[in-house]
């Protein structure tokens, strides 16, 4: 049977292991990137450029060649080509052999451990980076010419005074290894193999709802109160990797919550007025969101561009439910909706909109109140009864239930 080793180079053919230096020797064939063949390059050794599946495939199908070496990168199991080629290669022994990662040759260098850092890859691949360094303490992020990208969507979340520490051509002679703050690394100049450890020392893990109201940005603006929004989020039942959308988003506190909920995934803020959307901007920011995508104009104009949702929540819809829920439910039948009412007559307008789309529905009816200062006393002042309409999902209870 023909045989395919998978090699791990690590940083080059210095940090070659022993055992994939043997597996270079007695391959009938070498293939790779260009950049990975150049160092084994010699006479007599048979050399392809070339390493997906298709082929590699192609190559073991030429008579004359019964064992194959392909060259990747790094190590074999930390975001390399290898997996595709384990994945998809047929009829043939396949040997994977790994290589010193960039992510321990990179920590190695500066004498430090690595087993609490969190990874993160944004070369050629997408990643909640805002969102991942909010999360945590230590962030280990691959990247590449987008390096640039990358620092200015932390400084607009607030995180341009961040330690950093940027490792460039690792393994070669114009390897160096830089130290700044993230604001350093904003026009880093393009073309250069990276990767970069993110510090931040006040990372806030917490999935939040119920946020008190004089945390956010305020204006004209109306805003769900912590006690209704904490509600509104238990029946969205956001898991991290969704998308959903807050319609009529106000100053964005739903936005915020729903975003720190999906940390993994989207949130689309649909906002009429301008100061809305600042706000939404503004508020994003202030709690270091980097997975918040703002929209102005009207919703069930919006909503066409947009992707399908997981689940929706709706504070204001301008007159239009009816044709934003059928919106909604064309582009995904399965939706969670949540709805906030304050009057008799939006509740109605849901309840016969969803019944119109033959969706079950939940009404339910939250009414707070807050205690105040009177002097040296307390006084409890009642919020406006708010009305949360429910539909949609297995989750989302029936009516009556």
């Amino acid at each position: 049977m023909k045989k395919v080793m998978i090699v791990g180079t690590g940083m080059g053919r210095d940090t070659l292991t022993q055992e994939g230096l043997h597996a270079v020797e007695k391959a009938d064939l070498l293939m790779g990137a260009e950049k990975i063949l150049l160092p084994f390059r010699e006479p007599g050794k048979k050399i392809r450029i070339g390493y997906t599946f298709g082929e590699v495939q192609s190559a073991l199908n030429e008579n004359s060649i019964e064992t194959i070496a392909v060259l990747v990168s790094g190590d074999t199991g930390f975001y390399s080509a290898a997996r595709k080629l384990q994945e998809n290669l047929a009829g043939c022994e396949i040997e994977t052999l790994p290589g010193i990662s960039s992510l321990s040759y990179f920590f190695a260098k500066r004498q430090k451990p690595w087993q609490d850092v969190f990874l993160l890859s944004r070369h050629g691949r997408e990643g909640n980076l805002v969102d991942t360094v909010r999360r945590n303490q230590d962030t280990f992020l691959l990247t590449d010419d987008s390096l640039a990208d990358d620092m200015r969507l932390l400084i607009d979340a607030g995180y341009g005074d961040l330690k950093v520490s940027v490792g460039e051509n690792l393994g070669t002679k114009e390897e160096r290894i830089l130290s700044g703050r993230v604001r350093d690394f904003e026009n880093p100049g393009t073309g250069m193999s990276r990767v970069m450890e993110i510090e931040n020392p006040d990372a806030d893990p917490r999935i939040r709802s119920g946020i008190p109201d004089e945390e956010f940005a305020r204006g004209d603006v109306p805003m769900t109160k912590s006690e209704v929004r904490a509600v509104d989020l238990s029946l969205l039942h956001l898991n991290p990797g969704e998308t959903a959308c807050d319609i009529g988003a106000g100053t964005g506190s739903v936005t915020v919550e729903m975003a720190l909920a999906a940390y993994k995934g989207r949130v689309y803020a649909v906002e009429r007025l301008q100061e809305g959307a600042d706000l939404i901007r503004k508020n994003a920011a202030r709690f270091h969101l980097g997975n918040v995508a703002v929209f102005r104009g009207n919703a069930a104009e919006v909503l066409l561009k947009l992707p399908k949702m997981d689940a929706a929540f709706i504070g204001g819809s301008g007159g239009e439910l009816s044709i934003i829920l059928k919106t909604l439910f064309q582009n995904n039948p399965d939706i969670r909706i949540v709805i906030n009412a304050v009057t008799p007559e939006t509740v109605a307008e849901s309840v016969s909109a969803l019944s119109g789309e033959g969706k079950k529905f939940t009404v339910t009816e939250i009414g707070s109140t807050r205690s105040r200062m009177a002097g040296t006393r307390h006084l409890m002042q009642a919020n406006n009864p708010v009305f949360i309409i429910s539909a949609g999902g297995e989750k989302t209870c029936t009516e009556g239930s």
